[in-house]
């Protein structure tokens, strides 16, 4: 199974549903109450890319995209425009030693954190800040096909690292068939092409 660094068409993308999904077993007692036992401690996402084919030309683009990827075979990149950008993101302090970083995105609400790690960050999008203070491109890398950040220098003891960048889903689809629909002269329809996240 490959991953092929290549990104699903975002005019395409732009029109789709889905996004995190968890999966939680709930069991009922007797007597109402409830057993929840939580499956994956961090959320899968899933979409559905249907309803971004609007043209003769993208339903093209679509068929060729996914006879490319061999259906489920191969995973790709994919914009998710509902979330897909990070400003001011800490990733890390410096310890005077450790030179690489992983991109993550950490979602907060109240006294509860998920962290989310960022694998796919897209390239040419990425700053990152020692201190709060925008450092050179020359002074670190990022391997945009695995989220680490590498410096030059390890950062000194109690470094704030953060970042702002913009990242993409790495998913692949979740069929090995497209049933498209001609509705009328020029006008096509697909009713459900869905795209599940994959851990990379």
């Amino acid at each position: 199974m490959a991953f092929i660094e290549v990104r699903f068409p975002t005019d395409i993308a732009y029109g789709s549903v889905g996004g995190p999904e968890y999966s939680t077993d709930v069991v009922i007692t007797q007597g109402g109450y409830e057993q929840r036992n939580v499956n994956w401690a961090q959320a899968r996402a899933q979409y559905n890319v249907a309803h971004g084919v609007k043209t003769q030309a993208q339903l093209d683009t679509l068929v060729a995209f996914f006879r490319a990827r061999k259906g489920r075979a191969d995973g790709f990149r994919f914009k998710d425009w509902t979330d897909y950008q990070v400003t001011g993101q800490t990733i890390g302090t410096g310890d005077g030693t450790t030179t690489v970083f992983q991109l993550v995105k950490s979602y907060i609400s109240g006294s509860s954190t998920e962290v989310r790690t960022v694998t796919k960050p897209v390239a040419g999008t990425i700053n990152m800040y020692l201190n709060g203070v925008l450092q050179s491109g020359s002074v670190y890398a990022v391997d945009t096909t695995t989220g680490n950040i590498t410096f030059t220098t390890a950062p000194a003891n109690g470094v704030t690292i953060s970042a702002d960048f913009q990242f993409d889903v790495p998913v692949r689809f979740d069929t090995d068939r497209l049933a498209a629909t001609i509705d009328s002269y020029g006008s096509h329809s697909w009713h459900d092409i869905p795209l599940v996240e994959i851990r990379v």
